[in-house]
């Protein structure tokens, strides 16, 4: 029997990547930032993902490897601080999505069970589901998978049933004027909102990890990933379009957190709610599962290139020591900042890593027969929106930029204070 996937698995886990907690967490933050144009807002960060998805590509078929962007940041850049720092940031960016799955998991978990407060609970239930999903990834790797598989498909029918009865909703929906231009943010703003909530598209980058498992590459690699941005793309948008033209900004703003089972309200009233939270919890939980697993591979690799120290690729209770490390890292997280700062920290990270990626694409485009004018427009287009969202996030959310742009500079020091450790013991 085979041990190889085919397109289908390979699309399902840049599916699986991609809408798992992301759009549960920050889409309202998305429509709070953009109002009206929250669906070009996710039309520009797909933009970016689909163009960055090309450099994967090109890469994924030239440098096949269960590293996935680790190995790719290594041809791209060589074996140095610059590499190891980027490296550092991609599992600094990890732990940051898990805290942002954990805020979602604590903001919508409340509004099926509250036990003291929904402030309280909150932090109960964040904390409690990342220690329950970080003991699953000790129990059992094959549970993970199993997990993650029937997550997909119930996380996909749930949002595709809510697209379909919310657009038949929208016929004769006052709310829907909201999506007029008139009610557009100006578009530094647009492109803010849409940068900020990045996040809910990195998860295709997992598909990197899987090449070497994908069956007739050369033909499934690109499909993968193509297909799968290109889905959630559409997917976006149309959540977008429904919840603006279902909700008033107002109700938007006041259920931020779990804007997506408030806008199942009014077309199916408590039992929609109902539905979409357990559907939050379900896609959260799953991405909270595989993030751990992929964290704790990503830790390793680093260390495995001598980018980190070797003793990361220690085995703990049958698994890599970053499994606890990056579990405790998020507990912290995700009980000490806000939603949002969340969310910008972890946007800042991946645009910095897939301008990474996009360079590296540029640099190897005759080593991996690629065009050299798309991971150039990619590498662009990120450091563009990287800045933009620097500068007009610092206004209004100071804690989120200084922490964001904090980590990514602790990300280089430690890489620098390894490697010059290691050339001081040689000496």
């Amino acid at each position: 029997m085979s041990n190889k996937i085919g397109l289908k698995e390979a699309m399902s886990i840049g599916i699986g990547g991609m809408v798992g907690g992301g759009i549960f967490a920050v889409l309202g933050l998305a429509a709070t930032l953009a109002k009206g144009g929250t669906p070009i807002a996710f039309l520009l960060a797909g933009i970016i993902a689909l163009l960055t998805s090309y450099s994967y590509i090109k890469l994924s078929l030239k440098y096949a490897d269960r590293g996935g962007t680790v190995k790719f940041i290594n041809q791209g850049f060589g074996i140095s601080i610059f590499s190891g720092g980027i490296n550092n940031l991609l599992w600094v960016s990890y732990i940051i999505m898990l805290g942002l799955y954990a805020s979602a998991f604590g903001s919508y978990a409340p509004n099926l069970y509250e036990f003291v407060s929904k402030e309280v609970d909150f932090h109960l239930y964040a904390s409690g589901v990342i220690i329950f999903a970080s003991i699953i990834n000790y129990y059992s790797i094959k549970v993970v998978g199993a997990i993650e598989s029937y997550a997909v498909i119930i996380k996909l029918i749930i949002l595709l049933g809510f697209v379909g009865i919310g657009a038949y909703g929208l016929i004769g929906n006052p709310n829907l004027e909201q999506l007029s231009i008139s009610n557009w943010e100006s578009p530094i703003n647009l492109l803010t909102a849409g940068m900020v909530i990045f996040v809910a598209y990195e998860g295709f980058e997992l598909i990197a990890n899987s090449v070497p498992d994908i069956e007739n590459p050369e033909k499934n690699v690109p499909r993968a990933y193509l297909y799968s941005v290109l889905f959630v793309i559409i997917l976006y948008i149309i959540i977008a379009v429904v919840t603006v033209g279902s909700l008033t900004f107002d109700k938007i703003k006041s259920a931020e957190d779990y804007v997506l089972a408030e806008a199942a309200k009014p077309m199916l009233g408590q039992i929609g709610f109902t539905i979409i939270t357990i559907a939050a919890l379900i896609s959260t939980f799953s991405a909270i599962n595989a993030s751990l697993y992929g964290g704790s591979r990503v830790s390793y690799e680093i260390a495995e290139e001598d980018e980190l120290p070797h003793q990361l690729t220690y085995q703990l209770w049958n698994q890599p020591i970053g499994l606890l490390i990056t579990a405790i890292a998020t507990l912290l997280l995700c009980n000490i900042m806000e939603l949002e700062s969340i969310s910008t920290a972890g946007s800042v990270g991946f645009l910095v890593v897939f301008a990474a990626v996009n360079y590296a694409g540029f640099k190897l485009h005759k080593e991996t027969g690629g065009l050299s004018w798309i991971p150039l427009l990619g590498l662009i287009f990120c450091l563009i929106a990287l800045v933009t969202l620097i500068i007009q996030e610092f206004e209004t959310n100071k804690v989120g930029v200084i922490t964001a742009v904090s980590l990514v500079g602790i990300c280089f020091i430690m890489e620098w204070f390894y490697k010059r450790s290691g050339k001081d013991a040689q000496n």
